[in-house]
C-alpha cells in the first residue's frame, strides 16, 4: 500500500478507490481529447518514409467530428423531448375538473347529471335516433334527431329515463343509428368526459387522463377541450 508523506494511508486508499470508480465509468468511451492525443501519437511515431496519407487523416477527423456531432444532437434532442414532456404534463394538469371530448361512446355519470356528446357522420343521414343504453344493453331513453348533413353535431342527454325519472348513477353508452344512402347504419358517437385526475407516467410513458366513470384516456387521444 502506497502512503502519502504527511498524510493518512487510509485517505490515500480512499482517493485511489474513487479514481478507480471514475475510470470504470469512463471505460470504453473515447473523448475528443483522446482522439487528438492518439492522432498526435500516430503522427509523432509515423514512418518518415511512409507518412500518413492526408486524405486518410482528414477522413478520420471527419468521421470523429460527425460522430461527436451526432452525439451532441442526440443529447439536445433528449433535452427537447424532456422539455416537451414537462410542457404536456403542465397542460394535462390544467385539465383536471374540465370536460374533454373523446372518441368513446361509453361514459359514467352521476344521478341527475347532464351528459354531452357529438354524433359524427361523413355523409348525410336521415331518421337519426340516439339510444341511451345501460350496461345490460337495455334502452332507457330514446332521442329522435331526424335528418342531419355530414359533419359533427352536438347533443345533450338530460340524464332522465323515458319515464321522466332520473337515471341511476353508473355506466351508460350512446348508440346512434340512422339511414345513410337508404341503408340502416350506426353512426359514430363521441362523449364529453370530466377529468378527475392525471397520471404523468402511464403505460408506455404516455400522459393519461383519468376520466369520470373509472376509465383512462391518453392525452394525445383528446379531440376537444370544453370550457366546463
Amino acid at each position: 500500500m502506497e502512503t502519502v508523506k504527511g498524510g493518512n494511508p487510509l485517505e490515500a486508499m480512499r482517493w485511489q478507490k474513487d479514481d478507480y470508480k471514475v475510470a470504470e465509468q469512463d471505460r470504453g468511451m473515447l473523448t475528443q481529447a483522446d482522439f487528438f492525443a492518439l492522432l498526435t501519437k500516430e503522427l509523432a511515431n509515423q514512418d518518415p518514409t511512409k507518412p500518413v496519407d492526408n486524405n486518410e487523416m482528414i477522413s478520420q477527423m471527419t468521421a470523429f467530428s460527425t460522430t461527436d456531432g451526432v452525439q451532441k444532437l442526440n443529447d439536445q434532442f433528449d433535452s427537447f423531448a424532456s422539455s416537451m414532456t414537462s410542457s404536456q404534463a403542465l397542460q394535462a394538469s390544467s385539465l383536471v375538473g374540465r370536460s374533454v371530448l373523446v372518441k368513446d361512446n361509453v361514459f359514467g355519470m352521476n344521478e341527475g347529471e347532464n351528459v354531452k356528446g357529438k354524433l359524427v357522420t361523413d355523409k348525410p343521414a336521415s331518421n337519426v335516433v340516439i339510444y341511451v343504453e345501460n350496461t345490460a344493453g337495455e334502452v332507457i331513453q330514446t332521442v329522435p334527431v331526424g335528418s342531419v348533413d355530414k359533419g359533427e353535431f352536438g347533443f345533450t342527454w338530460n340524464g332522465q329515463t323515458s319515464n321522466g325519472e332520473a337515471a341511476q348513477a353508473g355506466a351508460y353508452r350512446f348508440r346512434v343509428v340512422g339511414l345513410v344512402e337508404g341503408k340502416a347504419s350506426e353512426l359514430e358517437a363521441m362523449t364529453y368526459r370530466k377529468v378527475d385526475s392525471v397520471t404523468l407516467a402511464g403505460a408506455g410513458g404516455n400522459i393519461m387522463l383519468n376520466l369520470n366513470g373509472g376509465s383512462a384516456m391518453a392525452l394525445a387521444d383528446v379531440v376537444e377541450v370544453s370550457e366546463t
